[in-house]
């Protein structure tokens, strides 16, 4: 299924040889261009569209206090005026002449934007991402209008209750380094933001040697090399690796355990939430693998976490999870206690965590069943190409293109051992971040003053 894909053509096209792509599915063809950016075309002519989508290394993660949510603005300044475009206005227009859906993301490792859009308008198409990604204005009457927007994500994010709890947490488990995995960013920084502070941020990660472009759908990847190099081939090169000039630093790890309770008035049932410190993608790839795989174990309604806590009433909702980072991936548990018996679910929730390395919480056929349903669930994903090519990119931010079109073969790989190691390296007797979300009427009703009476 995968294979190794050279073309001797290619030579001819570029000044430079294609580098080797082992693992690359048989309509992946990949490229770089002289100046560093990587070009990734994925062959799909089930529907005459092409999605085209650029994605670079900044987020949160290359933020400071100054900048936190900047990553998220700079977003959304991606789609108003540039170099070609006058304004919001025409910027729109063009949209509507071209057929173009669009959208951007801002996660803790990776900005991506896209575009969908007929295969017939892929040139013009190029061209405008091209003006977009390379020459943005950022007009400050434009700014001044995009801030409050920005900000009013975030204060919408703020009306639910569990944002709270998540917030307290992320800054106990983070320390010193919580806005590094913040994208939603800080008011102040969000609403007196200006141009400056934008061209910084453009001057420092947006360059074509830190960034990936990837077009999908019904187009030739031949054709579509050409036409990239003669649009993207003379954005200059930074001529030095952002991420290496400007390191990102490392978190350091929770030496003993933390706890807290967050009250907010609005919360009509108790919300408990812990983390611990995962594995990453530059250190412990095998632990990543099998990190999904026993959350899809326990989380499934078989599993014993689920029966234990669940299905015997101590429980609302269970969660466990965990997410694929290249800087210190987070392991979290989120648990919706009955609120008639939230000291007895505590309890039984350690009394769990304690098991997860037996031999007996699960069985062999919910190990494979996991593997098979998280593989499944993979090659469902991949039906739509328009949405696939997001999944694509994240990985190249968080890991690489050659670990996500390996995942499903390493997935296949992960035995009982190696769950057993990832629980005993990463979360079983190893220091946590654990707090409560509840009301003062619950805290009352509880008896408790803190996260450690609830085991009392």
């Amino acid at each position: 299924m995968k294979k190794y894909i050279y073309y001797i053509f290619l030579i001819l096209l570029f000044d430079k040889t294609v580098s080797a792509q082992e693992h690359l599915p048989a309509n992946f063809f990949m490229t770089n261009l002289d100046n560093g950016l990587q070009l990734l075309v994925i062959e799909d002519n089930s529907v005459p569209l092409a999605t085209i989508e650029i994605a670079v290394h900044n987020g949160s993660f290359t933020e400071d206090s100054a900048f936190n949510g900047l990553s998220h603005l700079y977003e959304h300044m991606f789609f108003k005026a540039n170099r070609d475009i006058p304004s919001q206005e025409a910027y729109l227009q063009r949209i509507h002449e071209l057929g173009i859906s669009f959208n951007g993301t801002t996660s803790e490792e990776r900005v991506n934007y896209f575009f969908t859009l007929p295969t017939d308008n892929l040139d013009d198409g190029l061209k405008f991402m091209n003006s977009a990604i390379r020459y943005p204005l950022f007009l400050a009457d434009e700014m001044k209008k995009e801030n409050p927007v920005v900000d009013g994500e975030f204060q919408r994010a703020e009306s639910n209750p569990a944002f709270m709890l998540f917030q307290d947490y992320n800054r106990q488990i983070w320390g010193n380094l919580y806005v590094r995995k913040n994208p939603i960013g800080i008011h102040e920084v969000i609403l007196t933001a200006t141009p400056e502070k934008m061209r910084a941020i453009q001057q420092k990660y947006y360059w074509p040697n830190n960034s990936i472009l990837v077009i999908a759908g019904d187009v030739k990847h031949e054709e579509v090399f050409s036409k990239v190099k003669s649009l993207f081939g003379d954005w200059q090169s930074s001529g030095f690796d952002p991420i290496q000039k400007y390191p990102i630093p490392e978190f350091a790890p929770i030496k003993e355990n933390k706890t807290f309770v967050t009250i907010n008035e609005n919360s009509r049932v108790p919300f408990v939430l812990q983390g611990w410190h995962g594995p990453d993608t530059r250190n412990y790839l095998k632990a990543t693998y099998a990190a999904d795989v026993f959350s899809y174990i326990v989380s499934q309604s078989s599993s014993k976490l689920q029966q234990q806590l669940v299905d015997s009433g101590l429980a609302y909702q269970v969660q466990f999870g965990y997410q694929t980072n290249k800087y210190v991936g987070p392991i979290q548990l989120f648990v919706v206690p009955n609120p008639q018996r939230v000291k007895e679910c505590m309890k039984e929730l350690e009394k769990q965590i304690t098991l997860w390395d037996s031999d007996s919480y699960f069985t062999d056929e919910q190990l494979e069943t996991a593997k098979t349903q998280l593989t499944i669930d993979e090659i469902y994903n991949r039906e739509r190409t328009s949405n696939y090519i997001h999944t694509v990119t994240f990985w190249w931010g968080s890991a690489t293109i050659d670990y996500y079109t390996t995942y499903v073969d390493n997935l296949k790989k992960v035995t009982r051992a190696d769950i057993q190691d990832y629980v005993r390296k990463y979360i079983k007797d190893k220091p946590k971040v654990a707090g409560i979300l509840m009301s003062s009427e619950m805290k009352k009703t509880l008896g408790v003053e803190s996260y450690d009476q609830l085991f009392q």
